[in-house]
């Protein structure tokens, strides 16, 4: 079995990445995923997030608006280096669990927009990280989130710059949107390495 970890800037499009190498058979653990359900009334992070945050991060069906959650640590970097503390240990722990129940598949890819931070990294065979040029990234968040452009550049400024992260990539994709290149790139970088 081979653990890809997946990983990109907001709005490089991981998501379409990850998508096509489903159809291709590959188990997807969705970090973002996990961290939502980490942060449900239900979810492991729960009690720690309202310890360190406080009930204003609440709303009135005691669930956390995770809005608010994020306008408070976007804007202060201390706030969000302890909100990952609270959530990347549970996001680790799953991704594991994860990796063993599927240890019968041939690809399990690993898709975390924080995947260095994490340090989910240390448990990948190979790091495939997504690019895409700015102004198309800033036009995705806004669209999918529906946050203004000072949102979306506020929340690029948190996060660790493509020039880092492609120190740690294997194989660079570049999302410019044509779904055609990128599904013929991802066809011969994944037969190339023999994972269909």
């Amino acid at each position: 079995m081979k653990v890809i970890g997946l990983t990109g800037n907001s709005g490089s499009g991981k998501g379409t990445v990850a998508q096509i190498m489903k159809e291709y058979g590959a188990v997807i653990i969705d970090c973002d995923k996990t961290a939502h359900k980490n942060m449900l009334k239900s979810g492991a992070a729960y009690n720690e997030l309202i310890s360190a945050f406080g009930e204003k991060i609440l709303k009135c069906d005691g669930e956390i608006d995770r809005k608010i959650l994020g306008s408070i640590v976007f804007n202060d970097s201390n706030k969000l280096k302890l909100l990952n503390e609270i959530t990347h240990k549970y996001i680790v722990k799953e991704a594991e669990n994860e990796i063993n129940k599927n240890s019968g598949k041939k690809v399990v890819v690993i898709d975390a927009p924080l995947l260095i931070e994490s340090g989910l990294n240390k448990i990948c065979d190979s790091i495939w990280v997504v690019y895409a040029p700015f102004e198309m990234r800033i036009e995705r968040v806004m669209k999918r989130d529906g946050i203004d452009r000072e949102g979306a550049v506020l929340r690029f400024k948190n996060q660790t710059p493509f020039e880092d992260l492609k120190r740690y990539a294997d194989i660079i994709i570049e999302n410019d949107g044509d779904i055609e290149k990128i599904k013929n790139e991802i066809t011969c970088i994944m037969k190339d390495k023999g994972l269909i």
